[in-house]
């Protein structure tokens, strides 16, 4: 039982750590605080509730895995290579299209509410 808790305790130090190293991790941190102070002034229902933090979730574990597998490209290999390179590339597109998508539903969330308050 004891490993298990222990399990915890290096996740959140991950995710501390994540934010603390990561710049563009602290600008999803900055994104997501601003995204839900917007879903409060707006007075976002349970289900768009649901929806942004899926999505804010979402977003900070792709880029906690993006950053874990650049940790692990650099320590497997000092020198350029282009499968290393491809790695790398391959896990900031995963975080990109996330970002993408979000940000296009989040558009979708909150763009008809503030239409409707003008």
């Amino acid at each position: 039982m004891r490993r298990f808790f222990k399990a915890f305790v290096y996740a959140w130090n991950g995710i501390l750590h994540g934010i603390k190293a990561e710049r563009n991790m602290k600008m999803h941190v900055l994104a997501a605080i601003v995204v839900v102070v917007a879903g409060v002034l707006t007075k976002l229902s349970h289900v768009e509730w649901f929806i942004v933090m899926i999505l804010i979730g979402g977003m900070f574990a792709l880029e906690l895995m993006n950053a874990a597998i650049e940790r692990v490209v650099d320590l497997v290999t000092s020198e350029r290579h282009p499968l290393a390179q491809q790695a790398k590339d391959l896990a900031a597109g995963a975080v990109l299209v996330f970002a993408i998508i979000s940000a296009i539903i989040g558009l979708l969330l909150f763009v008809p509410k503030w239409l409707y308050f003008m």
